[in-house]
């Protein structure tokens, strides 16, 4: 049995980390192709440009919105034309998967800014391809991690804390799907079977969610970079990141991908509809009463998503919710549980992890 862990090539975080990027970037290359989401082009770009370019020679594109294959053909026939030799992506995951995706098509080094802390997309060699609908249509497998992922704290702490909760949904799958795995041998986005090391990094994710989740949900709100904030970060982006990729997925994220089949979900962010996997998931494998209680105290905590309706799904009827399990099921992944998984036993744990949400949140009213 081969066991196998993969890693950016280097991790770097902290306030203002940003004002690295020109130095790390020359390490990498002479003229970067910077790919920025909109927001960060017209408010964050302006404030270390003029350093960036003392460093390296810049050429600027602007993302429009979805990490689709007609995005990144445009993105990479722009970097192509200016002769870049290292691309720069910054701002969110659809973003940085596709700065991925428009790297390896260069065959060049990425350097990955992420804006926001709201999934483990930086650190991984994958890129999630939308339609332009936003349905999930394809994974991106790539021969490496990203050169660089630079994490500006200051940056997340001044982002909508929204985003950074939707993070730690993203997370919270991480020990769960890799726990599965490890019980039943599974192989990873390696293709081997995962490390002691990356299971170890997705227990530390999930205990680092548990002990420091609502107090870096505080500072965010504050606008400011505490130790707490600075953990969440990390567990959001590297640990989780690590924790996927060399650990392993299971029913958290194929029934993402099948949550996002349902038009009225798409407007939630991706560790929103994780969150909900997540849940189901803690059903579907029997999980204990103690665990349970755990988890949805936590989403209760830091303000995750615990019922179907908080993501859209408004009195789902039978047919809709058949209709997820029947998705989910296609999903190679969620067959990596220690149990027997059929649409039968994913519709009977939507219902009911749904069930417990609502029990909850009445009970909390009342």
């Amino acid at each position: 049995m081969i066991r196998t862990i993969i890693f950016p090539g280097r991790y770097v975080q902290g306030a203002n980390a940003i004002e690295r990027l020109g130095s790390e970037a020359a390490r990498l290359g002479s003229h970067a192709f910077v790919a920025c989401s909109p927001f960060a082009a017209d408010h964050l770009l302006p404030t270390f440009r003029a350093d960036l370019e003392s460093k390296v020679q810049v050429t600027v594109a602007r993302f429009n919105r979805e990490c689709t294959e007609q995005e990144i053909e445009r993105l990479t026939g722009l970097a192509r034309e200016a002769g870049a030799d290292v691309v720069i992506g910054i701002g969110g995951g659809k973003m940085l998967d596709t700065a991925k995706a428009v790297a390896h098509y260069l065959g060049c080094p990425v350097v990955v800014v992420p804006t926001i802390a709201s999934t483990d997309a930086p650190c991984s060699a994958l890129s999630v391809i939308y339609t332009p609908e936003g349905t999930v249509k394809s994974g991106l497998v790539y021969p490496r991690n990203p050169d660089l992922v630079l994490v500006d704290t200051t940056i997340i702490a001044h982002a909508p804390v929204r985003l950074l909760v939707a993070g730690m949904g993203d997370a919270l799958s991480t020990w769960f799907e890799a726990d599965s795995c490890q019980q039943t041998y599974s192989t990873s986005m390696t293709r081997d079977v995962g490390t002691y090391t990356a299971f170890a990094l997705a227990r530390l994710c999930y205990d680092t969610l548990l002990e420091y989740g609502p107090s870096a949900r505080m500072a965010c709100e504050k606008q400011v970079v505490t130790p707490a904030l600075e953990r969440i970060v990390e567990a959001n982006t590297l640990l989780s990141g690590v924790g996927f990729e060399s650990g392993g997925l299971a029913t958290a994220h194929a029934l993402h991908d099948a949550l996002t089949r349902q038009a009225e979900t798409r407007q939630y962010w991706h560790g929103e509809r994780v969150t909900i996997g997540v849940l189901v998931s803690l059903f579907l494998t029997d999980k204990p009463m103690h665990v349970i209680d755990e988890v949805y105290g936590f989403c209760e905590a830091v303000g995750l998503p615990t019922t179907l309706a908080a993501i859209g799904l408004e009195n789902p009827g039978e047919e809709t919710l058949r209709q997820v399990a029947e998705a989910g099921c296609a999903v190679r992944s969620i067959h990596n549980e220690p149990v027997p998984v059929t649409p039968d036993s994913v519709y009977a744990a939507l219902v009911a992890a749904d069930a417990e949400g609502q029990r909850r949140q009445a009970a909390r009213s009342s």
